[in-house]
């Protein structure tokens, strides 16, 4: 790769730090004069809690930056979660951040988490003319790209690097951009993330580690499901639990599992600061870990070996709206994954998936998904009868009944028929 002047990082927290200076460590990334990491910090309220550059542990991941700089200054009053650039400010704002960076002319380069984020394309879009390689961390990212991400983006990632959370699997994110997908090698991700946890302390070793998931729209559906991950902890016979709540959760959210922990009579230890889940696999080597369906489930099983249980997977999936909502992919492959001692054809259900969920986006893949949906070796709540139908697809309604359902007469007489057999 040739040498660049400087490599911008944008991350969104800790964990994507960890990721991206595992993938310069590897080697992945093109040579630099200089690294800058710049903080995107897209919570809901970014001041209501300290900033997550100067967690414990952080120390050793920003000595491998010439520089920190923080996105949300840069463009505030703006909120990093909801403001993009208009097209006609673009080239002004290149001027002004590339002279409040000192930049000056010198060639950037781009390295971005998910790059359909309001952070990650406001970057993108402003460094119009920048190389971009995108880090990918998460099951999400095994489905298909998140959004309409505009070509002019799209076409400039060099590579998408990604952890092996499924063996022999590529992502699925960019492929429509024929993007290459290369690996970063567990034991390099590992060795980064051992720095972190040399500062983590007062974690109990050999507890049952409860994930917190992403927040929801409603937070009681949230509490439900992080009461049900401890009660799945004491069911496996552990009378210890860690709670690590999700970066982006309000402290709030604890108070379900507090309330659970007690009337079951659990010894519990909440995470108050928002370190990479992994830095606790090193250091605290947890005897469970209990989620659902986020990163941190896939990596204790796939890079530390550690015993996974997740919850509340099915449940999730049968309110999921709309369906090419962005945690489809990683609930479905939770609940794959857990069922591959039987047989489950992963390559193809993740063709299918890329295809039901964004077919304009895919359209190449709907032979493969006609294979694998007409096998019949899936799970309804992964392919609901109204998406396989409006698609034309196996499994769905075939098209001569669809307009026979539409007919009033028909519905009528079928009343009747529901009637007499309930009789």
């Amino acid at each position: 790769m040739r040498a660049v002047g400087t490599q911008v990082f944008c991350a969104s927290g800790p964990s994507a730090v960890v990721l991206m200076a595992a993938a310069a460590e590897a080697g992945l990334l093109s040579e630099a004069g200089r690294r800058v990491l710049l903080v995107c910090d897209d919570a809901p309220v970014p001041e209501a809690a300290p900033p997550w550059d100067e967690v414990p542990g952080f120390a050793r991941l920003r000595a491998r930056f010439d520089a920190v700089l923080s996105w949300n200054e840069a463009i505030r009053p703006f909120h990093p979660a909801a403001w993009t650039p208009r097209t006609e400010d673009v080239p002004l704002l290149e001027r002004h951040l590339r002279r409040l960076w000192g930049l000056g002319d010198e060639r950037v380069e781009l390295v971005l988490g998910t790059p359909d984020t309001p952070p990650a394309q406001a970057v993108a879009r402003v460094f119009t003319g920048a190389p971009l390689h995108v880090c990918a961390g998460g099951p999400a990212d095994y489905g298909p790209t998140r959004g309409k991400l505009d070509p002019l983006i799209g076409t400039r990632v060099r590579q998408v690097l990604h952890l092996e959370l499924i063996p022999g699997l590529t992502p699925a994110l960019l492929a429509e951009f024929g993007t290459p997908a290369r690996v970063i090698p567990a034991e390099v991700f590992r060795a980064v993330t051992g720095e972190v946890a040399s500062a983590v302390t007062g974690v109990p070793e050999g507890a049952a580690l409860v994930v917190g998931e992403r927040p929801s729209d409603t937070a009681g559906e949230e509490d439900a499901l992080h009461a049900e991950m401890v009660r799945t902890a004491v069911g496996r016979g552990h009378d210890r639990v860690v709670f690590a709540p999700h970066p982006a959760s309000p402290s709030r959210h604890a108070g379900a599992v507090r309330a659970e922990a007690e009337r079951l009579g659990v010894d519990l230890t909440v995470l108050d600061t928002p370190v990479p889940v992994e830095a606790l696999y090193e250091g605290a080597r947890p005897a469970l870990v209990v989620g659902c369906a986020s990163a941190a489930v896939f990596t204790a099983s796939a890079l530390y070996g550690l015993p996974v249980a997740r919850v509340g997977t099915g449940r999730l999936l049968e309110g999921l709206t709309p369906y090419h909502h962005p945690r489809r992919a990683a609930l479905v492959l939770a609940e794959a994954v857990r069922d591959t001692a039987v047989g489950v054809d992963l390559r193809g259900l993740l063709s299918a998936l890329a295809f039901t969920m964004r077919p304009q986006v895919r359209p190449a893949l709907r032979t493969d998904a006609e294979r694998y949906l007409a096998a019949g070796a899936w799970d309804r709540r992964w392919f609901p009868r109204r998406r396989l139908t409006a698609l034309g697809l196996p499994g769905g309604v075939p098209r001569q009944l669809v307009s026979l359902a539409r007919n009033r007469a028909a519905r009528r007489a079928a009343r009747v028929v529901r009637r007499a057999v309930r009789g």
